[in-house]
């Protein structure tokens, strides 16, 4: 479960060293590089959190802690198999107009290592921990695929959640 920071202005203030990084913009789109390092990946899925909340997905709904359940698989798989050293990843979070669906995007610079389709019905029997952030999305999400970079090598593994009714963000 994420925590609640003091808000979005929090974020505002204390990221502000972050600004060519960053693209705030009010149509339901977040971006941002990180570092390939598990700190990233957790920035991230702090970062995503907060915004959720602003664009009023709300902490503590289910929809809030899938999208970021969501997020935190797909960025850890691009710490620990899209690493190349001295790169980042990038996260695209956005919602389109329709406020419908959030739509997560993960991309890295590590080509040759490329996600496998999770099989239908886990090993129950295996003692692994981990090798199943991707079966944790494909059940979360309504779809996800991903695609090559279009700018340079690598690929981005995108993932699209449906918001129930109830929690479609504020206009």
């Amino acid at each position: 479960m994420t925590t609640n920071p003091t808000g979005p202005s929090q974020l505002t203030t204390s990221t502000s060293h972050l600004a060519p990084a960053v693209e705030r913009r009010d149509d339901g789109t977040f971006e941002m590089r990180f570092t390939s390092t598990p700190r990233g990946a957790r920035l991230a899925r702090r970062l995503t959190a907060v915004r959720l909340d602003a664009w009023g997905i709300p902490y503590a709904t289910e929809a809030h802690e899938e999208i970021v359940l969501i997020v935190a698989e797909l960025t850890a798989n691009a710490v620990r198999h899209g690493h190349v050293p001295g790169r980042d990843f990038h996260l695209g979070v956005r919602t389109p107009a329709d406020g419908r669906t959030v739509r997560v995007e993960v991309t890295d610079t590590r080509a040759e290592r490329l996600p496998r389709r999770p099989s239908p019905v886990p090993d129950t029997a295996g003692t692994e921990e981990t090798g199943r952030g991707l079966l944790l999305v494909s059940r979360l999400a309504a779809r996800w695929d991903w695609h090559p970079r279009p700018d340079g090598p690598g690929k981005t593994v995108w993932a699209e959640y449906a918001l129930p009714e109830r929690t479609m963000p504020r206009e």
